[in-house]
């Protein structure tokens, strides 16, 4: 499209206004970074929340870069046993995952295609597999925010990186900043 920045991702959107890229960054530190009340989930299950909604919107920029996000986590908590995982989200499994964390993968997944399909059953489900209701809204809020930052990414048709170990370093650095601290510019390819 013309007119737009030439940057990858949703830095394309994040780099029309200036302030446009604040709240794109805030709202994304507000679901996966910061502490949510009530909520018990890790970020990395945020990220993975995250990852599914991605995937299951076939917006590969932000499956592979929420995917990568995960993966820095789990490294950062010494849980790397885990990222066996990331794959299995990106097929739209929920295979390894414990009861909760499949419940609330069917929640988000829910949502993203259409959120009224979401059932007291489904609800109800999430907490006996020992969600909170704050991790239900979590769940419904990540699902949203992502299919909106979805559309905005293959909307703008914009680029994707060659794989997904482009995003490794950002990954560091979301990890043990959040999303608020720009990227360091890099030097042009």
């Amino acid at each position: 499209m013309g007119g737009l920045p030439d940057a990858p991702g949703i830095n394309v959107a994040m780099r029309l206004t200036p302030g446009l890229g604040v709240h794109l960054r805030g709202l994304a530190d507000e679901l996966l970074v910061k502490d949510f009340p009530g909520a018990t989930i890790e970020r990395a299950d945020r990220e993975m929340l995250a990852t599914a909604v991605s995937a299951a919107n076939d917006c590969f920029f932000c499956m592979d870069s929420h995917g990568a996000f995960a993966t820095a986590l789990l490294e950062q908590t010494g849980a790397t046993e885990r990222t066996a995982l990331i794959d299995s989200v990106k097929v739209g499994s929920s295979d390894g995952f414990d009861a909760k964390m499949r419940a609330l993968l069917h929640i988000a997944r829910t949502v993203r295609r259409n959120g009224r399909d979401v059932t007291t059953a489904d609800i109800a489900a999430a907490h006996a597999a020992g969600a909170s209701e704050a991790d239900v809204q979590l769940a419904v809020l990540i699902a949203a925010a992502f299919s909106m930052y979805n559309r905005m990414v293959d909307g703008f048709r914009a680029r994707t990186m060659p794989s997904p170990e482009a995003y490794r370093a950002r990954a560091g650095e979301i990890a043990a900043n959040g999303y608020s601290v720009p990227p360091v510019p890099s030097a042009p390819r």
